[in-house]
C-alpha cells in the first residue's frame, strides 16, 4: 500500500483529504506543522507528500524531505490556492515535484493520485 502524508494546519483539509484518499487506497498519515511533518518522516518516509504552501514551514518541510536518505525518491506535491508562479517557483527550487490547487475535493483527489494507489 502506497504511503501518503497530508501536512497542512487545517484539520479540515487533512481530515477531508485522508478520508478521500483512504477511500482510493492509500495508507495516510497527518500533519498539522512543519515540525510533526519532518518528525513523522524522519520516523517513516511517505510515497507522496502533501504540504500546503500556506503552513508556516512548508519549504521547510521539503527541503528537510529531500536532504534524508530516500528523500529524493518521495512525490512531493506543493499545494498552493492560486497559481502563484512566484510561490510556485519557491517550492520547485525547494524540491517540490508538482502542484496541487487547493481547495481539492475528491474528483481532483482521485484524478491526480487515482493511478498511483492502484499502481500499488
Amino acid at each position: 500500500m502506497q504511503r501518503m502524508m497530508i501536512a497542512d494546519s487545517s484539520d479540515i483539509v487533512r481530515k477531508v483529504g485522508k478520508r478521500i484518499l483512504s477511500e482510493i487506497g492509500f495508507l495516510v498519515a497527518e500533519a498539522g506543522s512543519a515540525q510533526e511533518a519532518i518528525s513523522a518522516c524522519r520516523t517513516q518516509l511517505p510515497n507522496f507528500l502533501i504540504v500546503d504552501a500556506a503552513m508556516e514551514g512548508a519549504l521547510d518541510v521539503i527541503t528537510a524531505v529531500r536532504a534524508m536518505p530516500e528523500g529524493k525518491s518521495v512525490r512531493i506535491f506543493y499545494c498552493v490556492i492560486e497559481a502563484d508562479l512566484k510561490k510556485m517557483m519557491a517550492g520547485k527550487r525547494a524540491g517540490a515535484s508538482d502542484f496541487l490547487l487547493k481547495p481539492f475535493d475528491r474528483k481532483i483527489l482521485t484524478s491526480v493520485f487515482g493511478g498511483f494507489a492502484a499502481a500499488a
